[in-house]
């Protein structure tokens, strides 16, 4: 019975892993901005393509401003953090949090 238990736990363990990994490639796979150096840059596919030279409306209406302010579309102002990611459709990677302003 014993053996049981800890073939059960293994194998829910490694369906949990698997589907960890795999929302990380699909996030990967996604566009988003980040902060970097002081700057905002825009991933395409999980790489840098290049700071972003205007204001950026992301798909919830979020605006992202060139110095990481982010003007939500509920009127909310946040700064986007070094090292944060979020994703176009506005959500932020990897419990990321932009700080309240």
């Amino acid at each position: 019975m014993m053996k049981y238990k800890t073939v059960a736990f293994a194998v829910v363990g490694l369906l949990l892993s698997v589907s960890f990994l795999a929302s990380a490639v699909v996030a990967a796979e996604k566009d988003a901005v980040t902060m970097k150096g002081g700057k905002i840059w825009m991933l395409h596919d999980g790489k840098e393509v290049g700071p972003i030279d205007r204001e950026t409306t992301l798909s919830n209406g979020t605006k992202v401003r060139m110095n990481g302010k982010m003007l939500m579309k509920n009127g909310k102002e946040m700064q986007l953090q070094e090292g944060q990611i979020m994703m176009l459709d506005g959500k932020m990677l990897e419990g990321g949090k932009g700080t309240d302003k």
